[in-house]
């Protein structure tokens, strides 16, 4: 699972920050309660529910105050996937937190996309970004984030999508229709999260409103089965983050996570690591968490990230070539 080239596609541009850089962030914040020791953020990063997970999560988007933070931050998270073979990323950024801070619009496209060009030249990591709507923040940050990813000029090349994520419970998905409806005409793909810590309603809000083409975590679909089959039916694969949801109490225990019932019903099924080090997991770590509910062998695994892979909004061609490597990594690895 370590040696396999792998795609992520749900996972959070300031979540993925490592201690090792939200340190650094902190130093050069003195101001933020985040602590500097990376020792220590491991007890702050120990969260109760949902709701206390926004309030830290929040108090790291705090420190991302600069375009310097913006790019170090960036580079970095690619740097941390490239040691874990993740050839491809669709990572999830949400402007709006730092256009608000006071961080040129155009400045935040030039470091995230300065970072995309020097990660895939370095380490050979493809990078493409997911636009999210923080949907505690509600219609105004969903006005800011389309603005942000439509207007010519400013729309960063790498942009692919268009997602809505922050809490369920009161934010109820319907209201942002209008935005997805423009962000789906000007090319966009629509990717909101849904089903997390609300019931099946909400993932069917988002189909039917949003047009989802993929659903963040969709982890209450089990508790319906006409959704499953309509997932299934229509080839709308789920973003699973197994350790994710057990850090959120979304799901109780692992042994008690529904991917079991995903697969069986013929849902695809990606594995993705969401906030990493907030969760003290890793895409690796997820995989092995997957293979194991899911009893897989080497094939299973490898077939597994190929899910991934085809979900992507990546070309065709580079689709082919990292499931082609996929297929070469896991034949090497048998025959060895």
């Amino acid at each position: 699972m370590a040696g396999l080239p792998k795609a992520e596609l749900h996972v959070h541009h300031v979540g993925s920050a490592s201690p090792r850089i939200v340190s650094e962030l902190a130093a050069r914040h003195a101001d933020s309660a985040v602590p500097t020791d990376p020792e220590a953020l491991v007890d702050y990063f120990t969260f109760t529910d949902f709701a206390h997970f926004i309030q830290v999560y929040l108090s790291v988007v705090d420190l991302i105050r600069t375009p310097d933070d913006v790019r170090l931050l960036t580079y970095e998270v690619a740097r941390d996937m490239a040691r874990q073979n993740v050839r491809y990323a669709e990572l999830t950024i949400t402007p709006y937190s730092s256009v608000r801070r006071g961080i040129d619009d155009g400045a935040f496209m030039d470091a995230i996309e300065d970072a995309r060009l020097a990660a895939e030249k370095e380490f050979g990591t493809v990078l493409r970004w997911c636009f999210d709507i923080p949907g505690e923040a509600g219609l105004a940050s969903a006005e800011e984030t389309l603005r942000l990813a439509v207007t010519d000029g400013l729309r960063p090349e790498g942009l692919v999508s268009f997602g809505l994520g922050g809490p369920e419970i009161g934010v109820p998905r319907p209201q942002f229709k209008p935005y997805f409806d423009r962000a789906i005409a000007a090319g966009l793909h629509s990717v909101p999260h849904a089903g997390e810590t609300t019931g099946p309603e909400t993932v069917w809000d988002a189909l039917n409103h949003l047009g989802a083409e993929r659903i963040g975590h969709g982890t209450t679909s089990a508790q319906d089965p006409r959704l499953l089959a309509h997932l299934a039916e229509h080839g709308i694969p789920l973003e699973v983050c197994p350790t994710s949801n057990i850090a959120t109490r979304a799901v109780h225990t692992l042994d008690e996570h529904p991917i079991k019932e995903f697969v069986a019903a013929g849902v695809t099924v990606t594995i993705n690591s969401d906030d990493p080090p907030m969760f003290g997991t890793d895409l690796n770590s997820e995989y092995a968490v997957a293979a194991r509910l899911l009893d897989l062998d080497e094939r299973g695994i490898a077939a597994l990230a190929k899910n991934a892979v085809e979900a992507s909004f990546l070309d065709p061609a580079g689709k082919a070539e990292i499931a082609a490597e996929i297929d070469t990594y896991t034949e090497t690895w048998l025959a060895g």
